[in-house]
């Protein structure tokens, strides 16, 4: 049995359950391989058995790629077939995901009566630790998002529009490897650089901006997340006062980032410098949090975030920011593998302000 199931059964039985029934689908593409849509099939798991149920769209593909251990039923009743295969005095606590929609709970609750237990994050927990296979991926998406930001600056010029820029880069992206963005391309440019992820715009870019692009995109399955803020000519001493802010606060934040980090301290280690030179209160959002298979993933770091600890093998994005509003703003934002005596960053474009 592959170790993720294996891992997962123990977890199960460790919860005290009997069965647990698996929807999201990013979860489904964890422990399976299976690549479906949302709603398009779901996983029984007892400490034993493994059940895939999906509809026969999918027959021919998981027959030939399916793990031998993993049943496979076809069927487009997938909780009825779900609830056939759950069926026996011996199955009276069965574990269910709390990110599923209200009309699928009512659903369940039908079938499975007061068996049903809701647990969350279980998956997700175990997704927060990566295996070689998941490191060699992120590995090749951060190094594609990399190249991509350094073949953009070629590109950029004044004139252009937020949207073209947008373009330009996922265009790129998807003709060097890339499978799909992970979130629509942030670019935000002059005033609008001060919202933390302001949308593309039609707006055009113009002498003396600063310009913030944050972008991931998969590789192989497994995402990317980055953000650079360059300028468009000499954006004024004060812009280029908060960049060298946030990128040593930045620095701050990778020389604590090791295995037993929490997020507080390392969020701290940022947001305590950028308040301690003026700027404490034009930084409102989290620091940092984890990427695979989805762009956000445990752990995080944030004040709340005590107890979140990093452990080995987690891969993290580290993203401090000021925005000023009505002048402009500043995120960098790099992914970092968390190593057994420190971290490694594995994006490699450059951080320092590039003035165009």
């Amino acid at each position: 049995m592959d170790q993720r199931i294996v891992k997962f059964q123990d977890a199960i039985e460790e919860l005290g359950l009997d069965a647990f029934i698996v929807t999201n689908p990013v979860n489904l593409t964890y422990l399976t391989g299976f690549q479906g849509l949302p709603g398009d099939g779901c996983l029984t798991v007892t400490p034993k058995t493994v059940t895939l149920i999906t509809d026969a769209r999918y027959q021919e593909e998981l027959s030939q790629s399916l793990p031998k251990d993993i049943d496979l039923a076809i069927t487009r009743d997938y909780y009825q077939v779900a609830r056939k295969v759950l069926t026996g005095p011996k199955f009276q606590r069965v574990g269910f995901e709390t990110s599923i929609s209200f009309q699928l709970y009512q659903l369940l609750s039908q079938l499975f009566g007061d068996a049903l237990i809701a647990e969350d994050g279980v998956i997700e927990k175990l997704r927060e630790v990566k295996g070689q296979d998941e490191v060699a991926a992120l590995r090749k998406s951060t190094s594609l998002a990399s190249e991509g930001f350094e073949q953009l600056i070629k590109h950029v010029t004044v004139g252009q529009t937020e949207r073209q820029v947008s373009n330009w880069l996922n265009n790129w992206m998807l003709d060097h490897g890339a499978e799909k963005p992970s979130f629509d391309t942030i670019v935000a440019s002059g005033y609008r650089s001060a919202l933390p992820h302001g949308a593309a715009s039609n707006k055009q870019l113009a002498e003396a901006d600063m310009v913030t692009v944050d972008f991931g995109f998969y590789v192989d399955h497994y995402t990317s997340d980055i953000t650079r803020t360059f300028a468009l000519g000499d954006p004024g001493d004060q812009l280029k006062h908060i960049h060298e802010i946030v990128y040593q606060a930045q620095e701050k934040m990778f020389a604590v980032i090791k295995p037993g980090a929490n997020g507080r301290d390392v969020d701290a280690a940022g947001r305590d410098f950028i308040r301690k030179r003026g700027y404490g209160k034009y930084y409102e959002h989290g620091s940092g949090h984890g990427i695979g298979l989805d762009i956000h993933e445990g752990p995080n770091f944030g004040p709340r975030w005590q107890s979140n600890i990093s452990a080995i093998n987690n891969v993290m994005t580290v993203e401090p920011g000021i925005y000023l509003p009505k002048l402009g703003g500043v995120r960098i934002e790099d992914d970092l593998l968390i190593t057994a005596d420190g971290n490694e960053r594995l994006t490699t474009a450059p951080r320092k302000l590039i003035i165009l």
